[in-house]
């Protein structure tokens, strides 16, 4: 199976390289969502549209944590090819596979528990409640399989290979939507039926890449023996994909905050607040890939003993993001009633998606910057601070903000949106003054090598 070294050549062809099928893979995996929205909100009622975008909000939390987790393996297995240590390459993707066997398990016993709960939280609609539930219970029994996916991925992801994971996200799109116009729009099953064939587009994906795995491999060769909980290389994993995990979670339970808040006024604003969210995730797609990107290219150049390639593959994907982000920005502005209007046939919503979409879009611009350094410093291990400067913005600015602008009279979904890029404005800030911090360490280091100071004691 294919891999790649990203240790030496042009930087800018390795970023491409990686991040062309890694984007079509992104694009393909949101559409589990966006088609469940498209087929249910031109097919059933807007109380099935709030439940499907609801549901699908926390189950966007749940993958986002998984994700998160991952990253620990995706970064570890980069190094360890970097290094050309064949052994912990084997011990550290057979640590993996227990140890988020075991997170599964604890997330799906999680979410099944606290169902009605986090539903109640949500503020969600009575109009939308048990539809909400039912969406959210066999979405939930799917959290087996997204782990699943998210391990082979970042396994695959380490080496260089994201041609691999594409196919298998393929595969499951091309599932979800023949289940979703069978289940929803020939037996109108609404939100529970699109919820089914989610969560069966899921298992089959995970299927075929055990059998497409077994036939080819994983470009690299894992040891029997290896396969069980190593102490070091789980802490270490989670050491470093445990912050990544958690500010993902963290940065979503706001957004769930935000779409509560939104929630109280209304079933329509809670329907194209979701559908503004859905379309977010399609136009971040250059920036959660470029970010993926760097964590790869930066592993690899680190273990391999070249920390400024490292460096040098953030700045390039910075630039890289911010063209298409610049762009979407600008076509947000122009045709957002037409964007809105793929997921809902209803005005009134359209009308309140689009203008949602105006000013929430100014964040996609804000993150470009912020995801790909995110992605470099936990390749560097510092994936605490990735948490610490998101909890700043999302707590500190984010959330107090939103409620502020929601409290104003007669408020607007326009001047809510703005929330999102002024608290990526602040993470943006202290990413730079966290570079600063690092670079002026490293220069203190290097003048004490070369000027050794006197010991006077």
């Amino acid at each position: 199976m294919e891999s790649a070294s990203f240790t030496s050549g042009s930087i800018t062809k390795h970023l491409l390289r990686f991040v062309g099928p890694y984007m079509l893979g992104l694009l393909l995996q949101n559409l589990y969502g966006a088609v469940d929205l498209f087929v249910v909100g031109n097919f059933a009622t807007t109380a099935d549209v709030s439940a499907v975008t609801i549901g699908s909000q926390i189950m966007t939390m749940f993958t986002q944590t998984i994700i998160g987790f991952a990253t620990g393996t995706t970064v570890l297995v980069g190094q360890y090819y970097g290094e050309g240590n064949r052994q912990k390459l084997s011990q550290s993707t057979g640590t993996a596979m227990p140890l988020f066997g075991t997170l599964a398990v604890i997330l799906t016993a999680f979410l099944l528990l606290f169902n009605g709960p986090i539903i109640h939280a949500m503020q969600t609609p009575p109009e939308a409640i048990a539809m909400t539930r039912q969406y959210l219970f066999v979405c939930s029994l799917g959290i087996v399989f997204i782990f699943s996916y998210n391990v082979i991925a970042s396994m695959l992801m380490g080496v260089g290979n994201t041609k691999t994971p594409f196919l298998f996200v393929a595969v499951a799109c091309a599932i979800n939507i023949i289940l979703d116009l069978v289940l929803v729009s020939g037996f109108g099953m609404g939100a529970l039926g699109a919820g089914i064939a989610t969560t069966i587009a899921q298992a089959g994906s995970v299927f075929f890449a055990l059998l497409y795995i077994k036939r080819k491999g994983l470009g690299f060769h894992i040891e029997r023996k290896d396969v069980r909980f190593h102490k070091d290389l789980s802490l270490k994993t989670l050491k470093i994909g445990g912050p990544v995990a958690l500010q993902n979670a963290l940065v979503s339970v706001s957004f769930l905050f935000i779409t509560a808040i939104i929630n109280r006024l209304g079933l329509n604003y809670s329907a194209a607040a979701g559908i503004v969210e859905k379309m977010v995730t399609f136009l971040f797609i250059p920036n959660f890939a470029f970010c993926a990107a760097v964590a790869t290219v930066s592993a690899q150049n680190l273990g391999a003993g070249k920390p400024k390639r490292s460096r040098q593959s953030m700045w390039y994907s910075c630039m890289m993001a911010f063209l298409p982000s610049v762009c979407f920005v600008v076509l947000c502005q122009i045709i957002p009633e037409t964007l809105a209007g793929i997921f809902s046939l209803d005005p009134a919503v359209v009308a309140l998606a689009a203008e949602y979409l105006r000013s929430y879009i100014f964040d996609c611009a804000a993150v470009s910057f912020v995801f790909c350094m995110n992605g470099y410093f936990n390749s560097c291990g510092r994936s605490w601070f990735t948490l610490t400067h998101s909890l700043i913005a999302t707590f500190a600015v984010r959330i107090p903000l939103s409620f502020v602008l929601t409290s104003l009279p007669n408020p607007t979904l326009f001047v809510i949106g703005w929330a999102a890029p002024v608290s990526s404005l602040v993470s943006l800030v202290l990413c730079l003054v966290f570079l600063f911090y690092l670079d002026h360490r490293k220069k203190i280091k290097e003048d004490d090598l070369l000027h050794p100071r006197l010991d006077n004691g």
